[in-house]
């Protein structure tokens, strides 16, 4: 089980998202393609094994750099596939890779400002044609296990309580979380209680649920930490009262409660960011 403190809150996970996205886009100038490159370098984030993600002191960093060597990457391959007029590679005997290796190493040696100026003035000067690369999955296979344990926990639960039940808990779970009371939230969770985060492998979210009253309540409210750009509200929620937390405007979780008798038994958090697309459109 991941730690509970291993957890972030979520305006942090949203404006780290934000920024690879920015820092992408500036550098491809295509949104489609900065948003492909920001799933792949989360992808690799959670490819990484255990001890090794553990010991990486500041995640955004790493993210950064994965997203800025992949768009290089994928700069110089446009490059090659469309060379500019004038130019030839004689023979065609360069091998494609260490091309783009050379170039890797060759910025790795600059100073951040200059490695930026170049990326800006020289590489996107150049004016790049179509971006290359294949697009990954979109969700990791941990999301399908996902899936198929939440339909499976929610045929086995208890009969679901009356609607005005429903709203009272979830309404007394948000002024818990609001009032940052751990306390008082544990004692609205079941001593056995499950949360589950739906990240998608889109956004830095626990990847393993965290089980047991206490530790469910740690880690929701490390997740809803207060901050003046996030709200967090009651709303209906797959036919029933659930909560909706919004940073800036734009929702960013959905937070579903199943309810057995007086308490929640199990919550489920869904973070994925293609998840929540129906939600932002909503309010359009």
């Amino acid at each position: 089980m991941d730690h509970d403190g291993d957890g972030a809150p979520i305006g942090e996970l949203f404006d780290e998202r934000r920024h690879l996205l920015e820092v992408a886009h500036w550098m491809l100038g295509d949104r489609s393609a900065a948003e492909s490159v920001v799933n792949d370098a989360y992808r690799q984030w959670y490819g990484l094994p255990d001890p090794e993600r553990v010991r990486v002191v500041t995640p955004r960093v790493w993210l950064t750099r994965t997203v800025g060597r992949s768009c290089v990457n994928r700069l110089a391959a446009s490059d090659r596939t469309g060379p500019a007029q004038g130019t030839e590679d004689p023979g065609g005997t360069r091998p494609q890779g260490e091309a783009g290796e050379e170039l890797r190493r060759a910025l790795d040696t600059l100073p951040p400002a200059e490695r930026a100026a170049f990326v800006l003035d020289d590489v996107l000067g150049r004016g790049p044609r179509t971006v290359a690369g294949a697009v990954g999955r979109s969700d990791l296979p941990r999301t399908e296990l996902m899936d198929r344990a939440r339909r499976s926990l929610r045929a086995c639960r208890a009969e679901p309580p009356p609607s005005h039940r429903q709203d009272e808990l979830a309404e007394s779970v948000r002024q818990a979380c609001v009032d940052e009371d751990a306390e008082k939230l544990a004692s609205l969770l079941a001593p056995d209680a499950t949360v589950f985060y739906d990240g998608g492998g889109r956004i830095r979210a626990l990847t393993r649920p965290v089980t047991g009253g206490e530790h469910v309540a740690r880690s929701l409210l490390t997740l809803l930490a207060r901050h003046a750009r996030t709200t967090l509200d009651t709303h209906s929620v797959n036919g029933r009262t659930g909560l909706v937390v919004r940073y800036d405007d734009q929702v960013v979780a959905v937070i579903t409660l199943d309810v057995a008798g007086s308490r929640v038994v199990q919550v489920w958090a869904v973070l994925n960011p293609d998840k929540l697309r129906a939600w932002n459109q909503a309010r359009n």
